[in-house]
């Protein structure tokens, strides 16, 4: 059996994922349709994760990065900025939803198969402990609880290199046909 890795060792690792990994993502984009006709679920991440298709915009913007992804579970990795603080110097609970709303969601995205796509119905979130300047890099796993034809169901952690839980989430996604064309904004 293997000895727990050092928090520092953890550190290097998840520094050194994270390089790597936005080192392959693409510019920030929108996906259009026709670049994930016949494409599966997990083949869409898959290709957001070798820079063949456009990196999603909201992890530029709240400084999250896709680390891992598997049939059914998905690591991003982030940290929070002064962007985000509340008045009480704490980080707000809307960037702990944003991370935990695309983990549990792109889990159960993983699980489609070509031509379908989801949306968030329901999104349920527990805080633990709060976030600060201070926490540093976290993680954020999305693991599906079940997929249906019509619904899907994820939970999911954000976690500290330390392995201190943050917040956790449970989801319920509405499955649907993947529409043709993207609305204009």
């Amino acid at each position: 059996m293997n000895a727990p890795e050092s928090l520092a060792a953890t550190l290097e690792r998840w520094a050194a994922e994270e390089e790597a990994a936005r080192a392959r993502l693409a510019a920030p984009g929108v996906i259009h349709p026709q670049l994930i006709a016949g494409r599966t679920g997990l083949q869409v991440f898959q290709g957001i994760g070798a820079g063949e298709l456009p990196s999603p915009v909201i992890g530029h913007t709240m400084d999250f990065w896709p680390i891992e992804v598997a049939h059914g579970r998905i690591v991003f990795q982030g940290r929070a900025s002064a962007a985000y603080l509340n008045p009480m110097g704490s980080i707000h609970g809307g960037w702990f939803a944003a991370l935990l709303d695309s983990a549990v969601g792109c889990a159960v995205h993983t699980t489609l198969p070509a031509g379908k796509a989801y949306t968030t119905a329901e999104l349920k979130i527990s805080f633990v402990r709060a976030i600060t300047l201070k926490t540093g890099v976290l993680r954020v796993e999305g693991k599906v609880i079940n997929t249906g034809s019509r619904l899907g169901f994820a939970e999911g952690r954000i976690t500290g290199p330390d392995g201190k839980l943050y917040a956790h989430a449970s989801t319920t996604c509405l499955i649907f046909d993947q529409p043709t064309s993207i609305p204009a904004p």
